[in-house]
């Protein structure tokens, strides 16, 4: 039986105040997040549960109770406290995903500070901007990522310290302090901070379109929506294992790689390594991982490989897959479906609302290639492109909007409060993205507000294009976008990444464009195929169309500094 049950009772009878209650807050009262993904559960009984089964690159393994990551935050607390660091001060996680990076950001929120988590592929420009934006204070982080701090350090004036976890015997420079979690004098109690609802808790940076990348302010109370959607739409239950592949330099990562899952009590598995098939499933089988919350990106790597790759290992275990990071084609539910014995549910959101929005619940019949329906207590719609009302056509596109009153959405933008502002027009806050609803309620994607083509007139989303290219045997990945053009001012172009066995050829080309041809119409047809090793991504998985549209019409491509191969 799933928690949440029967989605349609739940949309009728809902009130946030189901989370308060299970958690035990009182409006108004303080709430603290670290506290209650660690304390709290302790006194629930849960201390002698394993909280963290920890796994690196080379194999290396760690486990931890929630009475560790109770102990440990809070020797992580005091540890910032006796630097001088005040409740409100940003912190930053510049790390790989060490345990420390977990359990760190525990301690920062009991203290009463910020937690800044941020990519430990940045380089210097990228982690500069950020730092600098935030005014912090001090960065967590491991010696490997030294040098990338040091030479952007004497231009941050507000930087005091640079923590280092795991510095052993090398040398350090002035204001570069060791800190070894493992060997540091444990603290066994520690008076967390009273933070309150609307208290600052994580700033999270968004890769920008254009300019500068937005420091996106959560709040404590945050909580609420990520310990609730974490039950009822990743279906956490008491005996479960949970993967989540998300880095926690991405929202993903620290909404329900962190947050969610501990909050539930939660055993979850994180493995310190890049893409690999068969590293990915000896993983789930190791550790007979339940939950996986993965991204389109990665399972389609995964389907590169075939089910014969998955038949090699006994993932039986598996009883609820999910997936975020951008739309989720057709083809991969169904693929996933042969190969798990059981769909991949999309889950839609993004940085600025702090957890799952629009989703298929468990329960919910699952049309592939639909993103599901408003998770109960979000009113959603589809907004007109001109006027900004509602749209009550079935299938006509608009912008998706969400009314703001649900507890997880940001309070703003870092410095920015125009670009916030931005985001809201008659009452509704603009996600930014296009689609369209159908006579049952389901969402259906069509692409970023500026991924859309324009072509003749015609409004052409990017990934009806792509699910159909994905279709062809030979395509592992595609990405459409927007072309100039002197008659039609824009037209499609796709750019295709092949499977391996597969060589790029006109007559391939050809053949894929008869084989679409038959699946969109002629206004959605590409006219020039490009095929390429690879596609350009976020780390979070989420490919950068605007990098191949910025190429095709000789523009600047703006923040590129969370490109997965950056």
């Amino acid at each position: 039986m799933s928690n949440i049950g029967s989605y349609a009772d739940r949309v009728k009878g809902f009130s946030w105040a189901i989370s308060e209650q299970e958690l035990g807050y009182q409006p108004g009262g303080i709430i603290n997040i670290g506290w209650h993904l660690s304390d709290r559960l302790c006194q629930k009984g849960l201390a002698a549960k394993k909280a963290l089964l920890w796994e690196d690159h080379q194999g290396t393994e760690k486990t931890f109770t929630f009475d560790d990551v109770r102990v440990l935050s809070n020797t992580f607390a005091v540890f910032f406290q006796k630097l001088g660091i005040e409740p409100g001060e940003r912190i930053c996680l510049f790390m790989d995903r060490v345990p420390e990076l977990y359990i760190g950001f525990a301690g920062i929120l009991k203290m009463g500070a910020i937690a800044q988590p941020l990519f430990s592929a940045f380089r210097e420009e990228s982690l500069d901007t950020r730092l600098e934006n935030a005014a912090t204070t001090a960065v967590l982080t491991q010696k490997k990522h030294l040098p990338v701090v040091r030479k952007i350090r004497p231009q941050l004036p507000h930087l005091k310290y640079v923590i280092v976890v795991d510095a052993g015997d090398a040398p350090l420079r002035e204001g570069e302090i060791a800190f070894d979690m493992d060997s540091a004098t444990r603290v066994e109690r520690f008076e967390v901070f009273p933070t309150k609802a609307e208290t600052p808790s994580v700033l999270h940076y968004t890769s920008g379109t254009t300019g500068q990348p937005k420091g996106a302010q959560h709040v404590h109370y945050s909580l609420i929506s990520q310990y609730l959607t974490s039950k009822w739409v990743l279906d956490l239950q008491p005996d479960d294992v949970y993967w989540c592949n998300a880095d926690p330099g991405w929202v993903t990562g620290t909404s329900y790689g962190i947050i969610g899952p501990w909050a539930n009590g939660t055993t979850q598995a994180v493995l310190d390594s890049g893409f690999n098939t068969d590293r990915w499933y000896a993983f789930l089988q190791k550790h007979r991982i339940t939950v996986w919350y993965s991204a389109p990106t990665a399972i389609r790597l995964l389907m590169r490989e075939g089910t014969d790759a998955v038949r090699k290992y006994d993932l039986s275990s598996l009883r609820h897959l999910c997936s975020v990071g951008e739309p989720l084609n057709a083809e991969a539910v169904i693929w996933s479906q042969e190969a798990f014995g059981r769909p991949f549910h999309d889950t839609y959101w993004q940085t600025e609302t702090g957890c799952i929005v629009i989703t298929n619940v468990p329960g919910m019949q699952v049309k592939p290639g639909s993103m599901g329906k408003p998770f109960p207590g979000i009113t959603a719609t589809v907004l007109d492109l001109r006027t900004h009302e509602p749209i009550t056509e079935p299938g006509k596109v608009g912008l998706i909007a969400l009314r703001p009153d649900w507890p997880s959405l940001i309070r703003g933008y870092r410095n920015n409060p125009d670009g916030f502002a931005k985001k809201f027009v008659n009452g509704w806050y603009i996600c930014g993205d296009r689609s369209s609803i159908d006579a049952d309620g389901y969402y259906w994607f069509v692409g970023r507000d500026d991924d859309v083509i324009n072509t003749g007139g015609h409004l052409v989303g990017p990934f009806e294009i792509e699910s159909a290219l994905l279709e062809h045997p030979a395509v592992a990945e595609s990405a459409a976008v927007a072309k100039p053009d002197p008659v039609n001012m824009e037209v499609v172009k796709a750019f295709v990444a092949l499977k391996p066995g597969f060589e790029s050829s006109d007559d391939l080309e050809l053949e894929i464009m008869n084989f679409i041809r038959k699946k969109l119409s002629p206004l959605a047809m590409p006219q020039e195929i490009e095929f390429v090793k690879s596609l350009p991504k976020t780390r979070s998985g989420k490919i950068m169309r605007r990098v191949l549209r910025a190429q095709e019409f000789g523009e600047l491509i703006g923040d590129i500094s969370t490109l997965e191969n950056d």
